[in-house]
């Protein structure tokens, strides 16, 4: 992926988890950082890794 064309990208997903790709970093509290090129956090509220998606939205059925 060359940086000039880079791009982030935040994408809600029907019915689903937030999904943000591109040049993020993700620093928690123990001041860890992750850099995923990828990742999907949670909307529904039942996620067991918040604020990570886990895909328990599909077992609740959540609906936006």
């Amino acid at each position: 992926m060359e940086e000039q064309n880079f791009r982030t990208q935040i994408i809600i997903l029907k019915d689903g988890p937030i999904m943000i790709e591109g040049k993020l970093s993700i620093i928690n509290s123990d001041d860890l950082v992750y850099q995923p090129e990828k990742c999907f956090l949670c909307r529904c509220g039942t996620s067991d890794k918040k604020p990570f998606c886990d895909g328990t939205h599909k077992k609740v059925d959540f609906k936006d």
